[in-house]
Parts: structure tokens; C-alpha cells; sequence
């Protein structure tokens, strides 16, 4: 079966910076992006928020800030190249659900609790913003955001959480499927059975 990704919300995309923006402005920009995110997927997922609301709530801030075709390309990876049309299409719809339901579960666990940014810096393309999230106990989850300009604005390529790649785990993981039931239809048929079992 496949296992609960390591963390948030989370996941992707391969896009440019715009040339003429100089990297110290973009990454200051990357930050606001990535504080207005992060302060408004913690209320998303408040306690108080009910089930179906919190799902929504989360599913919108998902597609709207993550590049999700691009993310899928990637966790496929070289299975993506093989895969037919009618498997892309399917799994693309199955693989958004199913990251947005493991995390918008996993981010609850946060919700109202602190969230800051520490800084950011430039990785090639991306700027990668830290931040944190403060428990209760004290102790600070670090999470570090991959941000790209693209036409339409910011979008996350990739979450690290504790030094752990979202994107990464998520491919090998669905890699190890694909290998044990047989191929992509094994993984389609899997996620299909996840999200009916809720």
C-alpha cells in the first residue's frame, strides 16, 4: 500500500525566474509569497474547520500556489515517459486528490501553532525560503519551501521538510509501486482504492 508522504504540503514545478528581477527582490517577494501561505494553510486547517470545508479550503490554496502538472511529471518520473495519454490524464486527477487529502491531514497537526520565515537564498532558478513551525513542546519543524517565478505568478516546486524532499519521497515511493503491482496501471489502480476508502 502506498504510505503517508513524510510531510506538508505540500509539492513542484520547473519554471524561470524573470531575468530582468534582481535575485534580492525576488527573493523577498518569494518570502511574502511564502508567509501569506503559510499563515493562511494554518487557519485553512484549523480545528474548528470542518472535515469537507478544511478539504476545499486546502484543495484551492494547493492549486493555486503549486504547479501540480509539473509535480506529477516529476513523481512519474521516467514512467511518465511511457505512460499513455488516458494514464497521464488519470493519474494527474488521482495524484491531486491524494496529496491534497495526505496533506491538508498532515498540516492539520500544526494548525495554530507559530509560523515564521527565517530567510531565503538562491538555488540556481529557485529561491528557497526557510521557515518554521513552532510546536507546542517548543521545538521547531524546519520547512523549506522551493519557489519559481512563472507567468502566473509564485509556484512551490518542492517542500523539504527536516531535510526530506516531498517530491523525492513521493517518486520513490510511487516508483516501488509501480515495480511491485506491475506497472502504472498497478499504481492508478492503488491510488483509486486510497481515495474510495477515504
Amino acid at each position: 500500500m502506498i504510505r503517508r508522504p513524510v510531510l506538508p504540503a505540500v509539492l513542484i514545478v520547473a519554471a524561470l525566474l524573470v531575468p530582468a528581477w534582481p535575485h534580492g527582490a525576488a527573493a523577498q517577494d518569494a518570502q511574502a509569497f511564502i508567509r501569506h501561505l503559510g499563515n493562511e494553510a494554518i487557519e485553512v486547517l484549523g480545528p474548528g474547520v470542518p472535515q469537507e470545508q478544511r478539504l476545499a479550503r486546502f484543495r484551492a490554496l494547493f492549486h493555486a500556489d503549486f504547479d501540480v502538472p509539473e509535480i506529477a511529471r516529476f513523481v512519474l518520473g521516467r514512467y511518465w515517459r511511457i505512460a499513455t495519454p488516458q494514464e497521464r490524464q488519470e493519474f494527474m486527477h488521482l495524484f491531486q486528490e491524494y496529496i491534497v487529502r495526505a496533506y491538508s491531514a498532515r498540516l492539520g497537526q500544526y494548525s495554530g501553532e507559530p509560523f515564521r520565515v527565517a530567510g531565503a537564498r538562491q538555488d540556481g532558478d529557485e529561491t528557497v525560503v526557510s521557515s518554521q513551525i513552532v510546536e507546542q513542546g517548543g521545538q521547531a519543524v524546519a520547512i523549506d519551501w522551493y519557489v519559481t517565478e512563472t507567468a502566473a505568478g509564485y509556484k512551490i516546486t518542492d517542500v523539504y521538510v527536516g531535510g526530506v524532499s516531498m517530491a523525492v519521497t513521493e517518486r520513490d515511493e510511487f516508483a516501488s509501486v509501480i515495480q511491485r503491482s506491475g506497472g502504472i496501471a498497478g499504481l492508478i489502480a492503488q491510488l483509486r482504492q486510497k481515495l474510495a476508502a477515504g
